[in-house]
C-alpha cells in the first residue's frame, strides 16, 4: 500500500528515521561505556522496547506500573519504576515485580519507604531502590546536600535495599533559548557528582547513577558519574527538541498524516487532524519558543494555529501551493502525546511504502483488570 491510499488521520512512524535514532543514542552510550535504559513512556508499545533492546538497551525505565508489568511479562529482565509508589495496591505491585525480574523503583520519602517496607517484608522479599535527587525540577525527590541524611534514614529499613541514585533535568523543557540547554546540564552534573561523592565518602555501595532527558543526554553522556541514562523522546522527537536544537526536521519519526479538507478564507487552510491526534500541550512543562500546535513537514509557511477535537487550523504566512485535496504531515508539539492518543502506528518506509502497522499496546489502565468489559 501506498501512504496515498491511506485514510487520514493517521499516526506514522517513519522507520528509517526510528532506527537511526535508536542507533545515535545507543551508540553514544556504548562509546562511553554506559548503559541506555530507555523511558518507555514516551511510545508505550512492547514493540518497540524490544528494537530498542535489539539496538542495545539494557534495560527500561517505565512511567507506569501498567508499562512494567507488561515489559516485564514480555520477557524484559531489568525495570525501574521512575516514581514513587505509595499505597497498598501499588506496594503489591511492585513487589510483585520485584520477584519476577531486577526490578527497581524510586523513593523520596519516609513514608513511602515505610509503606513498600512492609508491603516487601510481608511477601518476604527484598526492593531494590534509588534515592530520587532533584537537580532543579522541583517535582520528586531530595536536593543533593540531603541525599546522604535521607539514606542513613532509609537504612532502617530492612526490606529495601540500596542501589543508588536517579535524578531527571525535565526544567530544561522549559527554557526556551537553546543555547542555554548546556547549562542545565552542568547543574544536573553538578547535583549529581555532590550527592554521588558524599555517599560513597560515607562508605554507601552506589551501583547506579541514572539520569536522563532527551536534551541533556548529549552534554552528559560522557560524565564519568552517571552509568545509566534514561532519554525517551529521542525515539520520536518533536516541535520541542526541534525548539531547544536537540532534532532537525529530518529527525523526527512520528508524524500526524492529515488531509487538507478546506479553506474558508484567505490565508486559512483546515486538516482533519485535531487535538485526538496532535493533543493540546507545548510539553509538560511549556516552552514559549514552541509555536502552535505542530509543524507542518516541508511547509514552513503553515502554522497549525488551533484545533478542534477532530480538526485543525492552519494559517498560512505568505504563498503556498498546499490545497484543498492535499495530504500534509505535522510534526507534534510532544510526540509523547500523539503516541498516547493512537491505538496502532502506520508503519513507513523512505519511499512513502507502508508496510504494516505496531500496536500501542501499553496504554490500558489497569483500575479495569478483573472487571466486566
Amino acid at each position: 500500500m501506498k501512504l496515498s491510499e491511506l485514510q487520514t488521520p493517521a499516526i506514522l512512524l517513519h522507520t528509517a528515521t526510528l532506527h537511526r535514532n535508536l542507533q545515535v543514542y545507543q551508540q553514544a552510550c556504548n562509546a562511553h561505556g554506559k548503559q541506555l535504559w530507555p523511558m518507555v513512556k514516551t511510545h508505550k508499545s512492547t514493540a518497540l522496547a524490544q528494537l530498542q533492546q535489539q539496538a542495545g538497551a539494557a534495560g527500561f525505565l517505565c512511567g507506569t506500573l501498567d508499562e512494567c508489568e507488561a515489559l516485564c511479562a514480555a520477557g524484559m529482565k531489568t525495570l525501574m519504576y521512575a516514581y514513587p509508589a505509595a499505597g497498598p495496591v501499588a506496594c503489591e505491585r511492585v513487589v510483585r515485580l520485584a520477584q519476577q525480574c531486577d526490578f527497581y523503583v524510586r523513593i523520596d520519602t519516609l513514608e513511602g519507604a515505610r509503606q513498600l517496607n512492609e508491603a516487601a517484608a510481608a511477601a518476604g522479599v527484598r526492593v531494590q531502590y534509588t534515592i530520587i535527587l532533584d537537580c532543579g525540577l522541583h517535582r520528586f525527590g531530595l536536593p543533593a546536600e540531603k541525599i546522604l541524611p535521607f539514606a542513613h534514614q532509609l537504612q532502617q529499613f530492612d526490606a529495601l535495599e540500596f542501589a543508588g541514585i536517579s535524578t531527571h533535568c525535565g526544567h530544561v523543557y522549559a527554557e526556551p533559548d537553546a543555547d542555554k540547554v548546556p547549562l542545565y546540564a552542568q547543574q544536573e552534573l553538578a547535583a549529581v557528582h555532590r550527592a554521588v561523592d558524599e555517599l560513597r565518602g560515607a562508605g554507601f555501595a552506589v551501583r547506579l547513577v541514572t539520569s536522563g532527558a532527551t536534551p541533556t543526554f548529549q552534554y552528559t553522556v560522557a560524565d564519568e558519574y552517571i552509568n545509566v541514562y534514561h532519554p525517551g523522546n529521542y525515539v520520536f522527537n518533536d516541535c520541542i527538541q526541534l525548539a531547544n536544537r536537540t532534532a532537525q526536521p529530518q529527525d523526527c519519526a512520528l508524524t500526524v498524516y492529515a488531509t487538507v479538507i478546506s479553506a474558508p478564507a484567505p490565508g486559512l487552510l483546515i486538516c482533519d487532524a485535531g487535538a485526538k491526534c496532535l493533543g493540546l500541550d507545548q510539553g509538560a512543562h511549556g516552552n514559549s519558543a514552541v509555536q502552535g500546535h505542530g509543524r507542518v513537514a516541508g511547509h514552513p509557511e503553515l502554522l497549525v494555529t488551533s484545533l478542534s477535537e477532530e480538526v485543525g487550523k492552519l494559517r498560512v504566512e505568505g504563498k503556498t501551493d498546499v490545497k484543498v485535496g492535499d495530504r500534509i504531515q505535522i510534526i507534534p508539539n510532544h510526540a509523547c502525546s500523539s503516541a498516547n492518543l493512537t491505538e496502532y502506528y502506520i508503519l513507513v518506509d523512505e519511499q512513502d511504502k507502508v508496510g504494516g502497522a505496531v500496536r500501542v499496546d501499553i496504554r490500558g489502565n489497569a483500575t479495569c483488570k478483573g472487571l466486566e468489559l
